[in-house]
């Protein structure tokens, strides 16, 4: 498959949201569409409640259209019910959240691993843990795999759900605003890295973000106001 072929496409995706009380319906995406490319990394910036989080989570199928079509590599995900959904979530796509969501009880390595503990290929288990030392090791944490998340920095905490997030080889890494808990030097760390991973693994990127510096590391960088996408005149 060319590198440049499209994976995910956005067509006409409206999200209104009904409000209490009789007050008009609030349209937070308005017939939104766009285009990502295979391989290719895109930060969306925007206003506080612009629907950059809305926008990524129905990316994401953690969130439903009210209107439009998703489809990714060709599979149109807003036909498919929500056992399918979990199955794409949990094979094709990677999610980084602001906040790190590891288990405080288990280890690095037990948290890197949580995501194929659904996986009926116990090949794909097996493997996984062989991908899950080389990843940490990549990123700086080989010698950390025994340790819990309360005993690591917050930027080494956040590493740790990037590589999580790699654990299944999505086609698609989400990041919401990724480094937005981080100190500076921390931040610009993760944007190394994921930057890294972008070029490194392949992996298609979308970061949602309020940090510049991190957006203008992207391959394209879109805004997103009045429900709608445009490229960013300053990315």
């Amino acid at each position: 498959m060319a590198h440049d072929a499209a994976l995910l496409t956005l067509i006409d995706i409206a999200k209104r949201y009904v409000s209490s009380g009789g007050a008009p319906t609030v349209a937070v995406l308005d017939g939104l569409s766009f285009e990502i490319r295979r391989g290719e990394s895109i930060a969306i910036v925007g206003p506080s409640g612009s629907g950059k989080s809305t926008l990524l989570n129905i990316i994401g199928t953690l969130d439903h259209p009210t209107s439009g079509r998703v489809t990714l590599d060709g599979q149109d995900l807003t036909q498919l019910d929500d056992i399918q959904l979990a199955e794409v979530r949990n094979r094709q796509i990677g999610f980084v959240f602001q906040s790190h969501h590891l288990l405080p009880q288990c280890t690095l390595l037990e948290n890197v691993l949580v995501p194929t503990l659904a996986s009926k290929d116990r090949g794909h288990r097996d493997g996984a843990r062989e991908r899950a030392k080389k990843l940490l090791e990549k990123v700086g944490l080989s010698g950390r795999l025994s340790h819990r998340p309360g005993q690591l920095s917050g930027g080494e905490r956040q590493r740790v759900a990037v590589v999580r997030a790699l654990i299944n080889q999505p086609k698609l890494l989400l990041a919401d605003e990724p480094t937005g808990a981080l100190d500076r030097a921390s931040a610009q760390g993760l944007g190394d890295l994921l930057v890294e991973l972008n070029r490194d693994e392949g992996v298609t990127l979308i970061v949602v973000t309020h940090a510049l510096d991190l957006a203008k590391r992207m391959g394209r960088v879109l805004e997103l106001k009045d429900g709608r996408l445009s490229l960013n005149p300053q990315g």
